[in-house]
């Protein structure tokens, strides 16, 4: 009876399910089919033999990488940049999306979307090169004008003390605009007839955000904060590749530029394996944490 339950809901909603068809087999194909490497991290990587020839090692890469001497600097920079990330970066596409919401004009509305919209498309060598142009002492207009303030020749990218905030910010420029229109499409739910009765009631646009707007994005925000923090050790790798020196390593080596240089420039495959799997199971950790706390604490949750 299940079975024959089960194909009719399939055979009702057909249609559905050719639509997301695409997604399933993208998914399938790019994460659990590679999930069979997994065990590299378990054992000796010969290329003889393939990934399940080489001889068993258990945890003994795992235990490597933490009684390792750059363990603790690398977890320390990959969350400090990952957390200061979620503590600044995930409020700027609310704020944003509420601004938006409050302009009334449409075509000034939809030339401001538009406006924060296209940084999300620059590629990431083209940004990394704006702000080697931009905050270069010697030509560019920051490093000029900091310069005539009387910072003298600081160079912006290659401090310790001022990467995290060149990363942040320019990560919030690009990426604001984009990451606001979930929130946009939360406020477009908003029954019309609530701003009508707020307007009439004499409430102010500060007050209309607080009572009608932000509650309406609450469901979405902790979702998107949940999901967020499911990637807590996961700073990417292109933007701060692009961005390392010799000068601002000490801050900017995190998890996944070391996996890389141990990885494909050593070829210590098994290694660099148990620490990308290490990695993921920490997100993976704490995606289920913080999804129990805000099951317990608001009744929302991903399951």
């Amino acid at each position: 009876m299940g079975s024959w339950s089960i194909f009719g809901t399939f055979k009702r909603d057909i249609q559905l399910w050719l639509m997301i068809f695409p997604a399933i087999a993208v998914i399938f194909v790019f994460n659990y089919i590679p999930m069979y490497g997994i065990q590299l991290a378990f054992r000796d990587f010969d290329f003889s033999k393939g990934l399940t020839g080489g001889e068993w090692r258990g945890l003994f890469y795992f235990k490597q990488f933490i009684e390792s001497f750059l363990f603790v600097d690398l977890l320390t920079n990959t969350f400090l940049i990952s957390f200061t990330a979620i503590i600044i970066g995930f409020p700027a596409p609310i704020i944003l999306a509420l601004v938006l919401n409050q302009i009334r004009r449409k075509k000034m509305k939809q030339l401001m979307q538009t406006t924060v919209y296209l940084p999300h498309f620059i590629s990431i060598i083209v940004l990394v090169g704006m702000l080697n142009v931009l905050l270069s002492p010697e030509t560019g207009i920051v490093g000029y004008f900091m310069k005539s303030i009387g910072f003298g020749d600081i160079n912006l990218l290659a401090s310790t003390s001022t990467f995290i905030p060149v990363n942040i910010i320019s990560d919030i420029w690009q990426h604001c605009g984009w990451n606001s229109i979930i929130y946009l499409a939360a406020l477009s739910t908003v029954d019309p007839q609530l701003y009508d009765s707020a307007k009439m009631d004499g409430a102010s646009r500060w007050q209309t955000i607080r009572y009608i707007d932000f509650p309406a994005l609450i469901p979405t925000i902790v979702i998107l904060f949940i999901l967020s923090m499911g990637n807590i050790l996961s700073t990417g790798f292109e933007k701060i590749f692009l961005m390392q020196n010799s000068l601002n390593l000490p801050v900017s080596e995190v998890i996944a530029t070391y996996v890389y240089k141990i990885g494909i420039v050593s070829n210590q495959f098994s290694y660099a394996s148990a620490i990308g799997l290490f990695n993921t199971l920490i997100n993976f950790i704490f995606l289920f944490a913080m999804n129990a706390i805000s099951k317990k604490a608001s009744n929302t949750s991903l399951f």
